[in-house]
């Protein structure tokens, strides 16, 4: 694959765009040609096997296709089994499914993405003999991913920025309990002020002059393409069972996780759409009904993860389409979810499927099925709404919606008796900028 950003820079070695995270110019990079890997999808040739073990031979074999010579001094296979023991689950409701991706360490979809790019960043590491530290803004669940997929490493520092009182309770806690490696600051803004000092020191290498920076935001690839493996993995799944082509409903606040589901479509994914799904923070479905993007500030909602005003990926996602705004709009329908309706939907799937959706899945759900009942994809077509988190890293959001408790799994619920540890900083580039020099500073 070819890696290009901005100002025209291109390069073929995704070591070098995982490293960096964000391109020379201080933009992001773009893949272009992205490999047909159609034929490892369907047909009597393909095999898919449930659990982890099945999960790890099949995106082995995708990787080898499509990034033959790129695994960083280990092959794919010791890379894949040394990230992933957990996988992905499809799981069945009446006319749809919904695509567990919370069976992971931190509960959450973006343990695909933070896993894979810990490990091959730490063979990275271990290859050129050198330290790294990563930076990064969460408005959620980045933070906890990142964090425990990194905890422990001897060659690399994580730093997590996020917004003060504007994630859940059990979020703060995963992301506070780590220590050793991992260190968090709360910064007195929102998550777009989090996300605009990351970019700032990204972009002046005056502010972190003589540290080896990189980020692990889905602004870096290293995140994207993990998980648009997940994506080819329940394409394939779903239509080895019948089910050709469906709808992918996804959760979008920073939507990486739908860019990489339109770089799956890319790589010869067969869909019959895609469809944005957020919550007020609607500048993406505004700009598919309107064709103007127009980003501003977030607005706190209960699916705090998806508070985004300003979505890193937007460019990346419409590169995809040439920045053809008719091809995106044929391709992604848009569908802004109110709170009232969030909770709505939590507590219908509750009631009619015995199903517990945490917040941000709801408003997928929701979005999925007013796309459906509006007739606007194939009668035909599979839908299948993306889980994004555990409905326990959200328990009295669910409990209010629902009347029930969800249950905790351990690794929930031992983080929550851990003690916390993290500094605090006003939304200011320069003193971002100094307290890495003071520790990482060379």
């Amino acid at each position: 694959m070819i890696y290009r950003c901005e100002n025209g820079e291109s390069t073929d070695r995704l070591a070098e765009v995982i490293r960096r995270g964000s391109a020379p110019d201080g933009g992001l990079y773009y893949i272009s040609d992205i490999p047909d890997v159609s034929d490892l999808l369907y047909g009597d040739s393909v095999v898919l096997q449930s659990g982890h073990g099945g999960y790890n031979d099949f995106v082995v074999k995708i990787l080898e296709r499509m990034l033959p010579d790129e695994a960083p001094g280990i092959s794919w296979g010791e890379l894949i089994d040394s990230a992933y023991d957990f996988a992905p689950s499809l799981h069945a409701l009446e006319s749809e499914y919904v695509l567990e991706l919370f069976h992971g360490p931190s509960c959450a979809f973006k343990d695909f993405g933070a896993r894979f790019l810990a490990r091959y960043l730490e063979a990275d590491c271990r290859r050129r003999d050198e330290k790294l530290v990563i930076l990064t803004a969460t408005s959620g669940d980045t933070g906890s991913a990142v964090g425990q997929a990194f905890a422990g490493s001897d060659a690399i520092d994580v730093v997590i920025l996020f917004p003060r009182g504007r994630i859940s309770h059990l979020q703060e806690k995963q992301l506070t309990t780590i220590g050793g490696n991992v260190h968090a600051i709360e910064v007195d803004g929102s998550f777009d002020d989090c996300q605009r000092m990351v970019k700032r020191i990204f972009a002046d290498q005056s502010l972190s002059s003589g540290i080896s920076l990189s980020s692990a935001n889905s602004i870096n690839l290293g995140r994207l393409i993990p998980q648009m493996l997940y994506y080819l993995y329940a394409a394939a799944r779903l239509s080895a069972d019948g089910c050709d082509a469906p709808v992918f409903c996804v959760p979008s606040g920073n939507f990486g996780n739908l860019t990489a589901g339109v770089m799956g479509y890319m790589a010869g994914m067969r869909v019959s759409g895609f469809i944005a799904a957020t919550n007020r923070n609607d500048v993406v479905p505004e700009y598919l009904q309107s064709g103007h993007f127009q980003p501003r500030p977030s607005v706190e909602t209960i699916s705090n993860a998806m508070d985004v005003g300003s979505p890193s990926n937007f460019p990346r996602l419409t590169r995809l389409y040439s920045d053809d705004y008719a091809r995106v709009r044929s391709h992604i329908a848009g569908y802004a979810v109110s709170d009232e309706h969030t909770r709505e939907t939590m507590r219908t799937y509750a009631e009619r499927h015995g199903y517990l959706a945490c917040p941000h899945t709801a408003v997928g759900l929701a979005a999925s099925a007013h796309h459906r009942n509006a007739n606007l994809a194939p009668s035909e077509a599979t839908f299948v709404t993306l889980g994004t988190a555990h409905p326990a890293k959200f328990p009295d959001i669910v409990e209010q919606a629902t009347q029930e408790t969800p249950e905790a799994p351990e690794r929930l619920s031992r983080v929550l008796r851990l003690p916390s540890q993290a500094d605090t900083m006003d939304a200011d580039v320069g003193a971002l900028a100094t307290w890495l020099r003071e520790r990482f500073g060379r």
